[in-house]
């Protein structure tokens, strides 16, 4: 004799799953996503001195892999955070900011020159920049109705190209452009995030490195934690600004621990 469970057990199972499910996205607010991103950059930067120039190892390679979770984090929350803000001006203010110590933090971590045109053409300055920019570029869209369109469409060219030498290079802002642009719809973003990553990848495998290229694909891994999104963020405001810390802050203890460790060299490809 067999039991065939009643059309009541699948109910309440299916109620249970939903209820688990719902439970998980219900407290899964900007705060623990941004801790996610934090968690996995440390990580990623940790790999960075520990296993200098991406080596094809089994072990730097699947910590590499992680750390790619936070491009595409920072990416989705800068969509967010200029769609929400109440004044974009002190949003654009505050990064500018953040960039421009962020930059000596960056430098001083992996050892390079505070000059990002001398060396070279890759990696001379931090991601914080590409986020900035990013910003201005959209504030432009958005509030230059007096400017010609090819005036327009010049300046923010210029502002593009001029994240080039930064942490994901231009990519970051065409990421975060293209995001922004399908706001609302998390299937749509994920398209723009793979599409312009698979460009930085074919040109991170011609000339930067073939390891690192293939453990772009990580950035994929995004898309479970930012479906958990549940639109909230959080009562922890403080953790804004932890971020804001934590960042330069992290680079300046893995630039001790680098000249304790190598001397004053660059660990960065």
């Amino acid at each position: 004799m067999t039991f065939e469970p009643s059309p009541l057990t699948y109910s309440l199972e299916g109620e249970r799953g939903n209820t688990f499910m719902d439970g998980i996205k219900r407290h899964t607010n900007s705060n623990y996503l941004k801790f996610i991103a934090i968690i996995a950059m440390t990580i990623d930067h940790a790999t960075d001195l520990l296993y200098p120039g991406f080596p094809a190892e089994a072990l730097p390679f699947v910590l590499h892999f992680i750390g790619r979770l936070t491009a595409p984090i920072m990416w989705f929350f800068v969509c967010e955070g200029y769609h929400y803000t109440k004044d974009v001006k002190k949003y654009m203010l505050r990064l500018g900011i953040f960039a421009l110590i962020s930059h000596f933090a960056y430098c001083f971590g992996f050892g390079i020159s505070l000059n990002p045109l001398e060396g070279g053409i890759f990696n001379r300055t931090s991601v914080m920049y590409p986020l900035f920019i990013a910003v201005v570029v959209l504030y432009i869209e958005d509030h230059s109705g007096t400017l010609k369109k090819w005036v327009k469409t010049a300046i923010q060219t210029v502002l593009i190209l001029s994240a080039f030498p930064a942490d994901w290079s231009c990519i970051a802002v065409l990421a975060i452009l293209g995001m922004y642009s399908e706001r609302g719809n998390l299937e749509k973003q994920m398209l723009k995030i793979a599409g312009w990553v698979s460009v930085y990848g074919i040109v991170s495998f011609f000339f930067v490195s073939k390891t690192y290229a293939i453990e772009l694909i990580g950035v994929l891994m995004v898309y479970p934690v930012l479906k958990l999104y549940n639109g909230e963020r959080g009562k922890a405001k403080w953790m804004k600004w932890f971020f804001y810390i934590y960042y330069p802050l992290h680079l300046i203890i893995i630039g001790i621990i680098r000249l304790a460790v190598y001397g004053n060299v660059n660990i960065c490809l």
